[in-house]
């Protein structure tokens, strides 16, 4: 099969958008974590805004439309799962509401972005 897609994922806009997010996160809400939290919430937010990039870049590395869109759900996973999270750390006072509302923007223009490669590869795929 022909590969029709950006020359590499980091050209994704969804990738993009998700690596901003990580980088909100590290910069805005992970210094803001008490030390009780290294290993419970820090960890689970790092690990899912990790996630989010690396099976983006990983689905589509596989160079196969259905595999890719399985990658690209896992990744919507983990940036719903930041979400999730992020209200955690604004409910025990760990980030304030406006941060929370910056990362509520930011997790749904990913969603927005994933959901619309999706989309494209599905139709790709349905073109075979």
């Amino acid at each position: 099969m022909k590969k029709i897609m950006a020359g590499n994922f980091e050209e994704l806009n969804c990738w993009k958008e998700c690596y901003n997010l990580k980088v909100y996160l590290k910069e805005n809400v992970l210094i803001k974590l008490p030390k009780n939290e290294k290993f419970e919430l820090y960890s689970q937010i790092l690990r899912a805004a990790r996630s989010s990039t690396a099976n983006i870049a990983e689905g589509w590395g596989s160079y196969h439309y259905k595999e890719n869109i399985n990658f690209l759900r896992y990744s919507r996973g983990s940036v719903s799962e930041i979400l999730d999270h992020s209200v955690e750390a604004k409910d025990c006072d760990y980030i304030n509401l406006e941060t929370l509302k910056e990362i509520r923007l930011q997790v749904e223009k990913c969603i927005q972005l994933i959901n619309g490669y999706i989309r494209y590869l599905s139709n790709k795929n349905d073109e075979k």
